[in-house]
């Protein structure tokens, strides 16, 4: 029996709904070795090296002394062999001694491999000792109880004993030792069965959990993300669970946040040495990253595994793994390649790289960019039904349906295709105000309603969306386009949105119809600067308009007025702006061309105009061209128009090199530098 096979069992024996709310999956081997390696194993091979280096000093040129018939040693032995078996048996001792705890041990998957592993290197230990200083052959002392675990739930909890005292039982026999027989498997108390990072007091006062001791610390916490824990966990406990870490984790962290800073608490109050855990990799930004700021605050961050690939369920999730310790490393590990240092975004290298987790937002970029609507409901219309209801008229507010029926657009209508799709839309209106446009109230009515009973949403207001966004609005009011980008997409792309149309909470919006703005986001500095400040879903980077918009320094302050433009800014604004307007055209065309599609207007002249294909096979070819597919292909014509805009650009900054002469970590320590300059002006 292989025991690793009961994690499987621990996955498959949990309701699926269930298993998602704990975040419970199986962790494999490949992943295990590469946070007890480095986080447990190197450090003690390191001890083991130098024990056996001193002993080869010590016993230089030297014979041992011959083991007696009854397998002792004389008593009289010279000073160097004492002094040699007493380095030995320090460090044999100090092994013996060892504690891993994993807090979050599901069906102890982690705790078998490591016991395995400890086990290994106790045998190589006591090989050494008989083989090179004629010791006598001792018997193997590491077993279960020199690993521990934390696990909430009682199945796993059991599973995680069996699994590692079969584990234990395996190895010994592969190694020609005996076994304990009455019982076979014991009960192993080092397994707590409790809730890992939230206890309770006597009078019932919500606490931090508390760990045992441990010289390491390894694992795999649950992943939930922050919207998800409350349907997951209850709002009780999710609430509880802010105000105890208030001050230390911010309130929307991830889970498995919590872990990370208790592994942190323990390593800076002397209580660990060492911990490995793995993470979603959205813990490298936003909220999430404040627990790796404040690991490198108390400690550092030795080794880490930015952006991993990992399989569950047939789902390709990217995960990050990271090693911590206290402070005093000598080296450390990124991706798998020694660097100087490794910032709280995992990204790292020389001491010169730039470490743009010290940007800091510009009141310069607040009030443009924005999350698109939430509707929460069937709220969503095909364009066929839409105008149908735009052809309604006889409202007892005489006011046309246009005024709550409107194009609707999310992160697939740009990536891919513009669908054609609408939507209903109150606003901030009454119910008695809603009612009056007849026809779309009595489809919210027949089919949002029912959406919203029984569910935790405003039902008060269950005729409008969940979040309204009123400051976009407001924003993109008394524009005729704006921009948008999708909040996640395997490219960073920029499109004109045109008014009336709704954003999507899946689209960021920015509040600005110039091609300058368009330019700037659109070139390689921006790129660039997103990537390293956003995270990632699986393998679509994250932009948000915190992080990633509202720390990006433009050549020049975005809420200057044209006329405060010095001559050689507006000259440089127009270049970058006719770069722009022209791949934008560019594009246009690819996606669009004239043979395939023809443009005509919409049934109100206050709608955009629409987008026909010629005929069926046109319709065919059309599907193929969507964005993502461009950027696939990448031919001349493009990786042209974006040179022409990133030299616009880079000169709007006084960069002199052409853009290929300018590498990427040069450019961010240059935006890095900006980015502070006008931080520190702003008093932020």
């Amino acid at each position: 029996m292989e025991p690793s096979i009961l994690g499987t069992l621990f996955e498959r024996g949990l309701d699926p709904d269930k298993r998602g709310q704990l975040g419970a999956h199986y962790t494999d081997t490949e992943k295990i070795l590469m946070v007890v390696e480095p986080v447990v194993m190197q450090p003690l091979r390191r001890e083991f090296e130098a024990m056996r280096a001193r002993v080869e000093e010590l016993a230089a040129g030297r014979t041992p002394s011959i083991l007696t018939l009854q397998g002792t040693r004389r008593a009289n032995l010279p000073p160097w062999e004492r002094d040699a078996e007493a380095t030995w048996r320090t460090f044999l001792d100090r092994l013996r001694a060892v504690r891993v705890l994993d807090p979050a041990c599901g069906s102890g998957n982690f705790l078998y491999v490591t016991l395995r592993l400890l086990k290994d290197l106790e045998e190589e230990v006591l090989n050494y000792g008989s083989e090179r200083l004629r010791l006598p052959r001792d018997f193997p002392h590491i077993d279960p109880h020199n690993v521990m675990g934390i696990e909430l739930n009682p199945y796993a909890k059991e599973l995680a004993s069996v699994s590692i005292w079969v584990g234990h039982i395996q190895w010994m026999i592969d190694h020609g030792y005996g076994f304990p027989r009455n019982p076979v498997l014991q009960p192993l108390h080092s397994i707590e069965q409790r809730d890992a990072i939230l206890a309770h007091e006597a009078d019932g006062k919500p606490v931090p959990a508390e760990w045992p001791e441990a010289e390491f610390v390894v694992g795999n916490p649950p992943f939930l993300g922050d919207r998800m824990m409350r349907g997951g966990l209850g709002d009780e406990y999710v609430d509880e669970l802010r105000a105890v870490y208030d001050g230390r984790l911010p309130g929307g962290s991830d889970l498995v946040c919590y872990w990370h800073e208790l592994a942190r608490d323990q390593i800076a109050r002397g209580r660990a040495r060492r911990a490995g855990l793995l993470a979603t990799n959205s813990i490298r930004g936003g909220l999430n990253r404040r627990v790796l700021e404040r690991i490198k605050e108390t400690g550092d961050i030795f080794m880490a595994w930015a952006d991993e690939e990992w399989v569950v369920e047939g789902a390709n999730v990217r995960v990050s793994i990271i090693g911590q310790s206290g402070p005093g490393e000598t080296s450390r590990f990124l991706d798998g390649r020694e660097v100087a240092v490794i910032y709280p975004d995992l990204m790292g290298g020389a001491a010169t790289t730039a470490d743009l987790t010290r940007a800091r937002s510009l009141s310069e970029n607040g009030g443009y960019a924005f999350i698109g609507t939430v509707k929460a409901g069937p709220f969503d219309l095909p364009g066929a039904l839409a105008r149908e209801m735009l052809k309604t008229s006889g409202n007892p507010n005489g006011r046309p349906n246009s005024d709550v029926v409107v194009p609707w657009r999310n992160g697939l209508d740009i990536a891919r295709r513009a669908r054609d799709m609408f939507i209903i839309d109150f606003g901030e209106r009454t119910l008695s105000d809603a009612a009056q446009y007849q026809t779309p109230f009595e489809y919210v009515r027949e089919h949002v309603h029912p959406h919203r009973e029984g569910r935790k949403l405003d039902q008060a207001a269950w005729w409008l969306h969940q979040r309204r966004r009123p400051a976009m609005v407001a924003a993109i009011q008394p524009l005729s386009r704006f921009l948008v980008t999708p909040s996640l997409a395997k490219y960073r792309l920029f499109m004109w949105m045109q008014r009336p149309t709704n954003p999507d909470y899946q689209l960021v919006v920015i509040a600005r119809d110039d091609d300058y703005a368009f330019g700037v986001l659109h070139s390689r500095a921006h790129e660039r600067w997103s990537l390293r400040m956003g995270t990632s879903l699986e393998d679509r980077p994250r932009y948000t308009p915190t992080s990633t918009f509202e720390t990006f320094p433009f050549p020049w302050p975005l809420n200057t007025p044209d006329a405060a433009l010095t001559p050689a800014q507006a000259a440089h604004g127009q270049a970058i702006g006719a770069a722009a307007n022209s791949l934008d055209e560019a594009r246009q065309r690819w996606l669009n061309p004239s043979e395939l599609a023809r443009e005509e207007d919409d049934i109100l002249p206050s709608l955009p105009k629409r987008l026909v294909p010629v005929d069926e096979d046109a319709a065919k070819e059309l599907a193929k061209r969507t964005l993502t597919n461009l950027y696939n292909q990448r031919p001349q014509w493009l990786l042209n128009a974006h040179r022409a805009l990133d030299v616009a650009v880079f000169g709007a900054y006084g960069w002199p090199e052409a853009p290929e002469e300018l590498d990427d970590e040069t450019m961010l320590a240059r935006l890095l530098a900006l980015n502070l300059e006008r931080a520190a002006s702003q008093g932020t």
